[in-house]
């Protein structure tokens, strides 16, 4: 199994256009997105953080869904992909705000994971990942939007382990952002080889020869499950032992904080004593 979503099967006369309402004060354009967070607004509002397919990340606000009597509240919870139909200027023009006007549910993810604590928070850490890597709003990442929906869709069916799943989602998307670690040779001077050591600050795995003061020695099981991981060698990953994930996950973590120079607040909260 990979991280991976397909292109999607909406109809093509549902993806693109950004098309005149001429009863409507904005325009109207379509897409389908991932749900990365939800906000309070007013009394019966929300603001919906949104990854989509084609126009990047960005925030709409839609009205009403709190309240009982709403149509499409429940579509616009965290984890869900979903198609939506927006009130605004796809190029940003005007309100940084869009609104939702319709929603269609395709995959409703966060359903199968709620009761769920260690899948849930790992869900929660890749969504605010998601989030922390497209800084700039309606700036298109399509690989980005693909590998979210992949982690997520593999959440839900519980095929591997959350914490795994979490991992491999954080080493590709530190691959799509250009902070990828080094892992089958050497960060500094490119030797080819498992190395013994691995240095966050020089980039990952370090020869003998350029093992800078303070670099840390992991097994090289553990560097063996970071390349499993990212190639998507599930037989390897599913394998290997709890130590082993463990302090793979922290070097995952101290890489991934490192290049975005501040920690992920989910992060801490995930539940790593799942079983293997």
């Amino acid at each position: 199994m990979t991280l991976r979503s397909g292109s999607g099967s909406l109809a093509p006369a549902r993806q693109n256009d950004w098309v005149p309402n001429p009863g409507y004060r904005r325009h109207l354009y379509r897409d389908d997105a991932v749900v990365l967070r939800v906000q309070k607004l007013g009394e019966s509002d929300r603001i919906i953080t949104l990854l989509t397919r084609r126009h990047g990340r960005l925030r709409a606000v839609a009205r009403g869904v709190r309240r009982t009597t709403s149509r499409f509240g429940a579509r616009l919870e965290p984890f869900g992909h979903i198609d939506l139909q927006f009130a605004g200027s796809p190029e940003g023009v005007g309100s940084s705000l869009h609104s939702v006007s319709q929603v269609e549910a395709v995959a409703l993810y966060g359903k199968d994971f709620l009761g769920d604590y260690p899948r849930y928070t790992a869900a929660s850490a890749i969504a605010e990942t998601a989030e922390r890597l497209t800084p700039v709003e309606r700036e298109p990442s399509l690989r980005l939007f693909q590998l979210t929906l992949g982690a997520l869709k593999a959440l839900a069916k519980a095929e591997h382990a959350g914490s795994l799943v979490l991992d491999a989602y954080l080493l590709r998307g530190m691959a799509v952002a250009g902070w990828a670690p080094a892992i089958t040779e050497c960060a500094v001077c490119g030797t080819p080889g498992q190395h013994a050591a691995f240095s966050v600050p020089a980039g990952g795995a370090v020869c003998p020869d350029c093992r800078p003061p303070g670099a840390a020695h992991p097994s090289p099981a553990t560097i063996g499950l970071m390349n499993a991981l990212t190639v998507g060698d599930w037989g390897v990953a599913d394998a290997s032992e709890v130590p082993v994930r463990r302090e793979c996950s922290g070097l995952v973590a101290a890489h991934l904080q490192w290049h975005m120079e501040r920690a992920l607040r989910s992060l801490p909260l995930v539940d790593r004593r799942e079983n293997p």
